[in-house]
């Protein structure tokens, strides 16, 4: 596995780049949007496809690099369910699996930071975002933080996870690299408490001031979906009735971009194709399965994802490959709102 730990010494956040080996599909965890290049510059030293750009939560400390890195490498970005990020390609839940090829993490909902805080579980190692910190835990008073769920979040979810396993955070601002849940059990001072209602008199008492750029941070990290009015504009947006009306009348074939967990969870579009956003550049190529069906169906591609920017990036990625085609502005979640039928796979 390819692992590489990458630190923004001005906001204290520490990046997380993964890999396994093949393919060279990564995935990265918590980026900072000062630090892109440098993202963007490794990847090419290791020869690696970025394909999803995770935030752990909300952050109030920095500008998220989830935007640019999605602008730069068309990747997937990615965040729990709860997000107030106007668009991400991907929403996860607790009990999901957050893949790339060769890898897999388990998907932990871990609030009390803020309510949108998840965790990412391997096997040797846990992403703990600002919920678990080295000697230390995520500040609850802002961003809907509650003391009581993080106290939850903590000992009843990450402290039941095995001793051995390592502990990789969000923020450090000691120097302190790497953790484990068993020395965090013995030696962080915040998890001396003997209950819940400890936990939140002591996390309740810090007084802390806020993160300096908070008011700076916090809207640009909700504002970082991509434009798909300019998608629109090129008249390559599809409202549901439209797609519906098309569908009806044969003359389109629906394209679902969305990953295998993601149409089992949320259902499908009745009679829509699966063509995964990972693998829409082989599928453009010629031979590929869009190619032909391009070519043979006589029917117009009209593709779709969960909110409508997974979509968005294939029809322009389809344009430039001289295929024609549209996508459902705003995903199957704008589908639902508008009534569209769905199928439970």
């Amino acid at each position: 596995m390819i692992f590489r730990q990458l630190f923004d010494s001005v906001s204290g956040t520490y990046s997380y780049l993964l890999a396994s080996r093949a393919g060279g599909e990564a995935l990265i965890i918590d980026p900072v949007i000062e630090k892109v290049d440098r993202y963007l510059t490794l990847m090419r030293e290791l020869d690696l496809r970025l394909v999803k750009a995770v935030d752990t939560h909300l952050h109030a400390d920095h500008i998220t690099g989830l935007g640019a890195l999605r602008d730069h490498t068309h990747c997937i970005t990615v965040m729990g369910e709860q997000t107030k990020a106007d668009v991400v390609s991907m929403r996860l839940a607790d009990g999901d699996k957050l893949t790339v090829e060769g890898l897999s993490m388990d998907v932990i909902y871990t609030p009390g930071h803020t309510d949108d805080s998840y965790s990412f579980a391997m096997q040797d190692r846990v992403f703990t975002g600002d919920t678990l910190l080295i000697r230390g835990t995520g500040r609850t008073d802002f961003q809907n933080g509650d003391a009581r769920q993080q106290y939850d979040s903590i000992f009843n979810r990450l402290l039941r996870l095995p001793d051995h396993m390592m502990v990789f955070p969000a923020h450090d601002y000691k120097g302190d690299t790497v953790s484990t849940i068993g020395e965090e059990k013995r030696y962080n001072p915040r998890l001396q408490v003997k209950s819940v209602d400890d936990y939140v008199a002591l996390m309740n008492g810090l007084n802390l001031p806020n993160p300096k750029m908070m008011d700076v941070a916090v809207p640009a990290n909700v504002k970082i979906g991509l434009h798909q009015q300019e998608i629109a504009r090129k008249g390559w947006a599809l409202s549901p009735a439209q797609a519906g009306a098309l569908g009806q009348q044969g003359a389109a074939v629906l394209v679902d971009l969305r990953e295998k967990s993601e149409r089992e969870r949320h259902g499908v579009i009745p009679g829509s194709l699966h063509a995964p956003y990972a693998a829409l550049q082989e599928n453009l190529l010629p031979g590929g399965m869009l190619h032909a069906l391009a070519l043979s169906a006589g029917k117009q591609i009209v593709f779709y994802c969960a909110f409508g920017e997974r979509s968005a990036m294939a029809v322009q990625a389809a344009q430039d490959s001289g295929i024609a085609a549209r996508h459902i502005e705003g995903g199957i979640d704008a589908w639902k709102k508008a009534d569209g039928a769905v199928v439970t796979l």
